[in-house]
C-alpha cells in the first residue's frame, strides 16, 4: 500500500534538511561555554577566598622555634639571637620580624668578644628602617659590666644608637641612677639620662624603697628622698671603652 504523506509533512522534512550544519554543534558549544564559564568563576571565587583570607599584615610567612642563630654583616659575624619562636612578616606593607616569647641578643666586637647582651620579654625588628623595638622587661649589660633596666628601649641600628622615653634603670661603679628617657651608643658606653630621679648609693639601694617607678611623678625636691640626688641629667662617657 503507498505510503501517503501530507504536504506539510515534506515541507518540514526539506526545512530540516536545508537548515545550517552549525546548527547540530550549537547545543555542544553551548555547553562547553556554560562550563568554561562555571569554571573560571569558580577559580576567580577561590582566589578571592584565599587573598581574602590571608592578611600579610597578621599572618606570618615564616615561622621557625627554637631559635640559635648569627646574624653577620659584611661579612663579619655581628650578633647572635636565641628565641622560642621567631615569626616573620616579609608581605606586610612594612615587613618585620616579631619574638613574642622573648628574646636573647649578644653583640660581638671584631675580635668576636661580647660587647653587650640584650634580654627582654618580647621584640620586634623593622627591617626597612633596620629598628628593633624591645618590650616587658628589658635587660641589658655592657662590656664593663653596667646593668640597665627598662619597660622599653629601641635599637637603632643605621644610626648605631639605643633611646627611650621611658624610666630607666642603671647599676654601674657602685651607685645606682634612675630616670626619665635615655640615649647611648652601641655599646652602651656612652649614654645621657636626660631626667634623673635618683642616684643611690649600690650599697644602700633596695629596689622598691624610695625609688620611683615607671608611672610615679617627679619629686617635688632632693630633701624629699632620702640619700637622693636629683638632677636634670646625667651624662656617662665609657673613656677607653667608648666607640
Amino acid at each position: 500500500m503507498p505510503r501517503v504523506t501530507s504536504h506539510r509533512y515534506h515541507t518540514a522534512m526539506s526545512l530540516f534538511r536545508n537548515r545550517p550544519r552549525g546548527l547540530y554543534l550549537l547545543p555542544a558549544i553551548v555547553s562547553i561555554a556554560m562550563a568554561g564559564l562555571v569554571s573560571t568563576a569558580c577559580k576567580e571565587k577561590e582566589k578571592e577566598l584565599m587573598k581574602g583570607n590571608f592578611d600579610p599584615e597578621r599572618f606570618a610567612t615564616m615561622t621557625t622555634t627554637d631559635v640559635s642563630t648569627l646574624i653577620s654583616d659584611s661579612g663579619v659575624v655581628r650578633y647572635k639571637i636565641e628565641s622560642p619562636i621567631w615569626l616573620v612578616f616579609d608581605q606586610a606593607s612594612e615587613p618585620y620580624w616579631k619574638f613574642p616569647k622573648g628574646l636573647h641578643l649578644e653583640k660581638y666586637n671584631d675580635m668576636f668578644r661580647v660587647d653587650a647582651q640584650v634580654q627582654c620579654d618580647s621584640a620586634v625588628y623593622f627591617k626597612d628602617r633596620q629598628l628593633w623595638r624591645l618590650d616587658g622587661y628589658v635587660e641589658i649589660t655592657n662590656i664593663a659590666g653596667e646593668k640597665f633596666l627598662t619597660p622599653q628601649l629601641f635599637w637603632d641600628q643605621r644610626h648605631q644608637k639605643l633611646y627611650s622615653d621611658s624610666f630607666i634603670h642603671i647599676e654601674r661603679q657602685g651607685r645606682v641612677i634612675e630616670g626619665y628617657g635615655f640615649t647611648s651608643n652601641e655599646r652602651m658606653t656612652q649614654y645621657d639620662v636626660k631626667k634623673v630621679m635618683g642616684m643611690f648609693p649600690a650599697s644602700d639601694f633596695q629596689p622598691g624603697a624610695g625609688a620611683p617607678d615607671s608611672t610615679s611623678r617627679p619629686a617635688a625636691s632632693p630633701a624629699t628622698v632620702t640619700g637622693v640626688v636629683v638632677a636634670d641629667s646625667v651624662k656617662h662617657a665609657g673613656g677607653n671603652n667608648g666607640d
